[in-house]
This record gives structure tokens, C-alpha cells and sequence, in this order.
């Protein structure tokens, strides 16, 4: 399969209310850096990262969405395609992490997984180091258990365990694209026959 043998690009998307700190985490991750400064995601925004997966060369395109209302009608184009989805919420907002139910139940409806029962889904507590905590981390724990996504927490301003959900979020992709790839690939070359059949049929 000719297609394997440059980078896979992964296509991982981070939702989850505005100020929860998507930004922070997505460019601590790629660009090791963080600022204070809060600056609102208007519309979207992403960054490139290669990593090596298992022994793939693999391209993660990462996708920081705008939490807030106004902006929520372009997660339709922008969802679909996407190989895992990470939630984000401060551990120091029940509000924030109360929402990802819908922020969950929207990316399925919009992004159209061709399967939804097995899409992988990382949820992702920032904000670790304040004090001031709302959302323990059993209560994020189950909740995920009741969903089948997998749990991490960390802090972008302090760098703590930054690396392990995006890690863990472009394996999970990884399986994805392989797998409905294969089942894409296998389709086609089913479906590719029967014109050849009926052309031959025609020139006759």
C-alpha cells in the first residue's frame, strides 16, 4: 500500500466551554509555551506536531475550537474527518465539566463517526494547579467510565502531564485511521469492479 509509506496525518480536535484552556494546553504541547495573557479563540485555530507512534511516523494536526455560542455552527465542517476528540474542562468549573455531555453529544451528531460506539474520545482536566478544585478527579474517572473514554488531568501553566493525553490521543487516532482505512480500501475495490462490467457490457 503506497499510501503508508509518508507521515499519516491524524486529525485530533479539542472542544469544551471557552476559558478552559484549550489553547494553552494545544500550544503547550506543540510549542512548549504558555502565557497568561487570555485571548479568546475566535472561530479556530491549529498547530502541526510529528510524533512517532508504535513505530509510525505520524503528522497530528491539532484543532482548537472556540467554546463560545456564536462560533459553535462551524463544528459542523470542522468535526468531520477527525480520528479522536479531546474534551476539555477546568477542574476548578463544574459548569465546564458539566457541559462536555453536550459538547460530547454534539460532536457525534455534527462530526458523523462512521462509528459512534467506538469513536475514541480523551477527556482532559486542566488547571490542576489552582486550588480552588471543583471537579474531582473520581468524579471525571467515572464519568468516563459510563462513556468509554479515557481520563487524564494536568496543568499547561505548570506543564504537568501535558505530553500523556496527546500521546494517548494520537494512539487511539492511529487505530481509527487504520482501521476504516482498511475498511475504505477494502470497499473500493469492491465497488470498482462493477463499472468496468457495464462498460464492457455497453461497448458490445
Amino acid at each position: 500500500m503506497n499510501e503508508r509509506k509518508g507521515p499519516v496525518t491524524l486529525k485530533i480536535i479539542l472542544i469544551g466551554d471557552s476559558g478552559v484552556g484549550k489553547s494553552s494546553f494545544m500550544n503547550r504541547y506543540v510549542n512548549h509555551r504558555f502565557t497568561n495573557m487570555y485571548r479568546a479563540t475566535v472561530g479556530t485555530d491549529f498547530l502541526s506536531k510529528t510524533v512517532n507512534i508504535d513505530g509510525d511516523t505520524v503528522t497530528l494536526q491539532i484543532w482548537d475550537t472556540a467554546g463560545t455560542e456564536r462560533f459553535q455552527s462551524l463544528g459542523t465542517p470542522l468535526y468531520r474527518g477527525a480520528h479522536c476528540c479531546m474534551l476539555v474542562f477546568d477542574v476548578t468549573s463544574k459548569a465546564s465539566f458539566s457541559a462536555l455531555d453536550l459538547w460530547r453529544k454534539e460532536f457525534l451528531v455534527q462530526g458523523e463517526p462512521q462509528d459512534p460506539s467506538d469513536f475514541p474520545f480523551i477527556v482532559l482536566g486542566n488547571k490542576t494547579d489552582l486550588s480552588d478544585r471543583e471537579v474531582s478527579g473520581r468524579s471525571a474517572l467515572q464519568w468516563c467510565e459510563e462513556i468509554g473514554a479515557e481520563y487524564f488531568e494536568g496543568s499547561a501553566k505548570e506543564d504537568l502531564e501535558v505530553e500523556k493525553p496527546f500521546q494517548r490521543a494520537a494512539q487511539r487516532g492511529l487505530q481509527q485511521y487504520k482501521k476504516h482505512t482498511l475498511e475504505n480500501t477494502g470497499h473500493f475495490q469492491i465497488t470498482c469492479k462493477q463499472p468496468t462490467e457495464t462498460r464492457n457490457t455497453c461497448e458490445c
